[in-house]
């Protein structure tokens, strides 16, 4: 098992819901981002999504493009997010991290340098947004191969006949995208996710996360309430954009994760 199959059964076994935090390395510099993903364990997050920065984010809204451009400024690249994640090793070997980005800085480096690379820094997964269920063999199954789960997306658009082929090759968490667009556009309604949530589960038979849309402890409660977990990203940029504070980030990612953990 991975230390993300161990997470989920660990809260599965408190009755608590997956907290899931986004922040890009390396924004707006890599001592501040190092500091923050530190301190993510600390103030409840399981599982820490860690933005690989690239130039073309075609997924992202423009809080996670403004984040990866400061990180690109500021000299982060794909060896730099590898680095951190061996840093971050130094000090915590439970909490998972999972790479997510786009495949074009890991085809640069070379898949089979990167998955060695990554394997022994201790990355966990990898959610790469631009890799349809028809390209597996490029990243996907290599990656399993190596002892990574690959963790694939879900949308509402995605209908009883395409699921299957989304699932097919999908390990340690399905992440369910709960509003069609960009990520920050809209927000997330527990209502309508409910039955996503369900079916994606009864496809795959792994944990559904929810993300995109999600910004305030009480959105966090309420998608708690009918998924495996939340996810949140942009709101936690957007507070280090605005207070420029790792600790009130800190204090507020804190605030999310206590809301996603209540029952």
């Amino acid at each position: 098992m991975s230390r993300i199959d161990d997470t989920f059964a660990r809260l599965r076994a408190e009755g608590r819901r997956a907290f899931v935090s986004f922040v890009m390395a390396g924004d707006p510099d890599r001592e501040t981002a190092l500091e923050l993903v530190r301190g993510l364990p600390g103030a409840g997050v399981d599982i820490i999504e860690l933005g690989m920065p690239f130039t073309d984010p075609m997924a992202d809204g423009i809080v996670i493009q403004r984040a990866g451009q400061r990180a690109l400024a500021a000299g982060m690249t794909l060896e730099g997010v590898l680095e951190m994640v061996r840093t971050f090793r130094e000090g915590d070997t439970i909490t998972p991290i999972v790479l997510m980005g786009y495949y074009n800085p890991i085809w640069s480096m070379g898949v089979e340098t990167f998955l060695a690379r990554a394997v022994q820094a201790g990355v966990d997964g990898l959610i790469v947004v631009d890799l349809p269920p028809e390209e597996d063999s490029e990243l996907c199954l290599p990656a399993r191969a190596a002892g990574l789960n690959f963790i694939r997306l879900a949308t509402p658009t995605t209908d009883a006949a395409r699921l299957p082929q989304v699932v097919r090759n999908t390990s340690g968490f399905v992440y369910y995208v709960s509003v069609t667009g960009i990520t920050g556009a809209a927000a997330a309604e527990a209502a309508s996710v409910a039955p996503e949530v369900a079916r994606i589960a009864t496809a795959s038979g792994l944990p559904v996360v929810v993300g995109f849309g999600i910004s305030t402890p009480e959105g966090a409660r309420a998608i708690a309430s009918v998924a495996d977990g939340v996810v949140v990203g942009s709101a936690i940029i957007r507070k280090l954009e605005e207070v420029g504070r790792v600790d009130e980030t800190l204090s507020f990612v804190a605030d999310l994760a206590r809301a996603t953990h209540e029952r």
